[in-house]
C-alpha cells in the first residue's frame, strides 16, 4: 500500500519514511502542503500522514481542500498542538485521526494500519439507517429528520451513525472515542461531549422528541423518549 507523508522537518520525515518502508509500505513524501495537495489529487493513497504546521498550505487547509475535492483517503494529522480545540479543528477539517508529538513510532504504525484496514472495508451497496424519524443514507452521506435535510460534518455523521447502529444501548465515552475517532480515550479531553452537543443542536433542538440522552456517569443513548 502506498502512503503520502507530509512533514517539513527533514529528520522527522526521514524517520517516519524509513519506519514505514521497513513495515512494507510504499511512501511518497512532501515538504509542504501545496506539493502534498498536488500529489494527493494525482495519486491513489491508502492513507495520508500530515503535519499541521506546513509551508504553503497548513494541515487544516490541506485536509479541507482535499475533502472539498472529493478525496476520501484517510488522513492522520501530526502536531505538537494537543488541546481539545486543536483536535476539534483538525476533525472538522476532515482529519480521521490526530496524533500529538512527540510520539512513539509504534503508535503511529498502529494508527496507520487501523486507517488503511478501515479504508479497505468499503461497501458498495446502498444502505440506509432509519430510527425516530431520522433517515441516514450511508452512500450519499445525507441525513434527514422528519423529511427535513440536516447538514452534518464528516465527524458528526460518523458519530450519528455509531449512535444509530447502537440505538437503545448506553455508549460510554471511551467506546465512542474508539469507534468514531479510533482514539484511546483521554480523560482530560471533552471532544466527545463537544460533538454530542453539536449533534444535539442539529438532530434534537428543533424537534419535540429528543433522541440523544445523557446517562450521567455512564455515557449516551440514542432512543425515542
Amino acid at each position: 500500500m502506498k502512503l503520502l507523508v507530509v512533514e517539513d522537518e527533514p529528520k522527522t520525515l526521514q524517520a517516519i519514511q524509513q519506519g514505514l518502508e521497513e513495515s512494507q509500505f510504499d511512501v511518497d513524501i512532501a515538504y509542504d502542503g501545496l506539493i502534498a495537495r498536488r500529489l494527493a489529487l494525482k495519486n491513489n493513497y491508502a492513507a495520508i500522514i500530515t503535519d499541521l504546521i506546513l509551508p504553503g498550505l497548513n494541515g487544516y487547509e490541506l485536509c479541507r481542500q482535499l475533502r472539498a475535492e472529493g478525496i476520501t483517503t484517510p488522513i492522520l494529522m501530526l502536531t505538537a498542538l494537543g488541546e481539545t480545540d486543536d483536535k476539534i479543528s483538525g476533525f472538522d477539517a476532515g482529519a480521521d485521526q490526530y496524533l500529538t508529538k512527540p510520539f512513539q513510532f509504534t503508535e503511529l504504525l498502529a494508527r496507520v494500519r487501523a486507517l488503511t484496514k478501515r479504508g479497505t472495508n468499503v461497501s458498495m451497496t446502498a444502505q440506509t439507517l432509519r430510527y425516530g424519524g431520522v433517515e441516514m443514507n450511508l452512500d450519499t452521506k445525507s441525513v434527514t429528520r422528519d423529511d427535513q435535510p440536516i447538514e452534518l460534518t464528516a465527524r458528526e455523521f460518523a458519530l450519528l451513525e455509531f449512535l444509530m447502529r447502537n440505538q437503545g444501548r448506553v455508549l460510554s465515552k471511551p467506546s465512542i472515542a474508539e469507534h468514531v475517532w479510533d482514539l484511546n480515550f483521554d480523560t482530560g479531553t471533552n471532544v466527545v461531549e463537544v460533538y454530542i452537543n453539536y449533534l444535539r443542536k442539529k438532530i434534537d433542538k428543533n424537534f419535540p422528541k429528543k433522541l440523544i440522552h445523557t446517562h450521567f456517569g455512564m455515557g449516551y443513548m440514542f432512543k425515542e423518549e
